[in-house]
């Protein structure tokens, strides 16, 4: 029988000492040596702390396609440094503004505005590096395939233009779909992304890969609106990060559309489409369905 808490965790370690091994001088360096600040600042943005969800869902689509263990972990290492970098970004002043993150400092106030900024710019380019790399996977297509993928879903038709379209909503005037369309970018982009080179790894087919995606797809969402209504009644010190920003900021969420009980029977509806997704997979998608219920039943 599959156990979350045994996967979740041993992923979380392979992939704090991934990032451990690769987030150091030499692995970093290219015509020149890394300034040792700017790689400080990396793991300072990456290091000791996150749940690792993304490395988890890379891991769990791969291991639908009995891919080992090794070979899905660079890609979600990849991955993960993106969901750093936007983090790091996020928490600036010009974003988010937030001084905390995963109960310490964030970048910019452990180091200052300009290096968290290189930091982030360099995490997003070591992550294609990594996936450029050979010892990712044997087959240049596969690797190609790889970039694209993540590419697709940070760039300005995912993550990052959900960041746009989150900033463009404080003024008000986003609808409902707007507000989905927004975060399936902001948020459910990587996520799909996750998913879907996990599938790749594996080589999925292409029917096999829009199940993926459409499960990918509600997972994102599942995530989000669960992040939104703990926006509202988690504490900082459980979430290690500031709380009650969305509505201070005029961020518009579906939570604040649909009250607390609207958001909750919401998203038990969104994770049930995305276990519905999978119904074709048996067993070995196990893993993907244990998470799709913890997005929604987490408190942190």
């Amino acid at each position: 029988m599959y156990d979350f808490a045994a996967d979740s965790a041993d992923c979380a370690r392979s992939v704090e000492a991934g990032l451990a091994e690769v987030l150091t001088g030499t692995p970093l360096s290219g015509p020149g040596p890394v300034p040792d600040r700017l790689v400080g600042a990396m793991r300072h943005g990456s290091l000791e702390g996150g749940k690792r969800l993304r490395p988890l869902l890379v891991r769990q689509a791969a291991a639908i396609f009995s891919v080992p263990r090794d070979i899905a972990l660079r890609a979600g290492l990849a991955v993960e440094m993106v969901h750093c970098y936007s983090l790091i970004h996020d928490d600036l002043p010009a974003m988010d503004d937030d001084d905390l993150r995963r109960g310490r400092p964030t970048v910019h106030k452990a180091y200052d505005e300009a290096t968290a900024i290189l930091a982030g710019d360099a995490l997003l380019t070591q992550a294609f590096a990594m996936l450029a790399d050979p010892e990712c996977h044997p087959d240049a297509d596969i690797r190609i395939r790889l970039v694209a993928e993540l590419a697709a879903g940070s760039g300005a038709g995912g993550m990052a233009g959900g960041q746009m379209r989150d900033i463009e909503g404080e003024s008000g005037g986003l609808s409902e779909t707007d507000i989905a369309l927004m975060q399936s970018m902001k948020t459910g982009a990587l996520i799909r992304a996750s998913v879907r080179m996990g599938a790749i790894l594996g080589g999925a087919e292409p029917r096999a890969l829009s199940a993926l995606t459409a499960y990918a797809e509600a997972a994102g969402r599942a995530f989000q609106l669960a992040d939104d209504i703990l926006d509202v009644t988690a504490t900082v010190e459980t979430m290690g990060k500031a709380t009650g920003k969305d509505a201070d900021a005029g961020k518009q969420t579906l939570v604040a559309r649909l009250g607390i009980d609207g958001a909750r029977k919401t998203l038990d509806g969104i994770v049930n489409e995305a276990l519905l997704a999978l119904r074709t997979f048996g067993p070995k998608a196990d893993g993907l369905r244990a998470t799709a219920r913890y997005f929604a039943a987490r408190e942190k």
